[in-house]
C-alpha cells in the first residue's frame, strides 16, 4: 500500500506523462481492492467531465456511456464532492435508469465512486466496479481509496497549479486531444497481432516503459511512423 501512495504522489518528474499516470492510478486501485474494473474521469477547462483512463475496455465504454447520458456514480461524486459507496447495480435502476442496466449488461454488479478533490476543489472522480453480487467495501476500504483519490488530486494540482495555474488545464486538454490517438493505436496493434484491445494497450504501455518513452509518443508513432516502434507493430 505504501508503494502505491508513493507512485501516485510522484508526479514532479521530468516529462511527467499525465495519461500514463492516470492509467497507473486505475490499475493500482483495481489491484488494491480486487475490483473488476476502475475508470477515471477529469473535468476539462469548462468543468465538463471527460473519460481519460480505465483499467480495461469495458469500463471505458461504460464511462463514456455514463458521460453521454449524464447520469451515474462518477457524476454524483464529482458534483457533491462526496464518495458514492456500495451501490448494488441490480437495484439501482430507479437511481440511474439508463446507466445501471448498461453496467449490469457489461457484467458489473456493484459500483463505488470517489471524488478527486483538494479541500473545496473537485477535479474528477474515480469509479470502482465489482463483478460479484454483494461486492461491498469493508468499512476500512473507503478511507483508503478516498485517500488515494485525494493524493492523486493533490499530485495533479500541487506545484504546477501553484506556479502556473494554467498548466493543469493545458495538461488535461492535451490529454483529451491525444486520447483519440491512443484509441487508434490500440486498434492498430490489436488488428495487426489479432489480439484484444486490452492486450494491445498493455503492449503499448510496456513498450513505452521498456524504452523510456512517453505513452503518447509511442501511440503517435504507431499511427504515423511505425519504424519508430520496432517490435511493437
Amino acid at each position: 500500500m505504501a508503494s502505491i501512495f508513493v507512485d501516485v504522489a510522484d508526479t514532479l518528474v521530468e516529462q511527467f506523462d499525465l495519461l500514463e499516470f492516470l492509467h497507473m492510478l486505475t490499475d493500482r486501485t483495481a489491484d488494491l481492492v480486487s475490483a473488476a474494473a476502475v475508470g477515471l474521469v477529469l473535468a476539462d477547462k469548462n468543468g465538463r467531465l471527460e473519460f481519460l483512463a480505465g483499467s480495461n475496455e469495458n469500463v471505458r465504454l461504460l464511462e463514456l456511456f455514463q458521460l453521454q447520458t449524464r447520469e451515474g456514480p462518477c457524476l454524483e461524486a464529482y458534483r457533491t464532492g462526496q464518495p458514492v459507496i456500495n451501490i448494488n447495480l441490480g437495484e439501482a435502476s430507479s437511481r440511474w435508469p439508463r446507466f445501471a442496466p448498461q453496467a449490469t449488461a457489461l457484467g458489473f454488479q456493484s459500483v463505488h465512486a470517489f471524488p478527486l478533490r483538494l479541500r473545496n476543489q473537485t477535479i474528477g472522480a474515480l469509479n470502482v466496479f465489482g463483478d460479484t453480487k454483494g461486492g461491498r467495501f469493508e468499512e476500512s476500504d473507503v478511507p483508503i481509496v478516498q485517500a488515494l483519490a485525494d493524493v492523486a488530486a493533490i499530485s495533479l494540482l500541487q506545484e504546477r497549479a501553484i506556479h502556473r495555474g494554467e498548466i493543469l488545464t493545458e495538461q488535461l486538454q492535451g490529454a483529451l486531444n491525444t486520447r483519440i490517438v491512443i484509441e487508434q493505436a490500440k486498434g492498430a496493434v490489436a488488428q495487426i497481432h489479432q489480439i484484444s484491445v486490452d492486450e494491445a494497450f498493455m503492449r503499448i504501455r510496456a513498450y513505452a516503459r521498456n524504452n523510456n518513452k512517453r505513452l503518447t509518443d509511442v501511440a503517435h508513432a504507431v499511427i504515423a511512423d511505425r519504424t519508430r516502434v520496432p517490435g511493437l507493430v
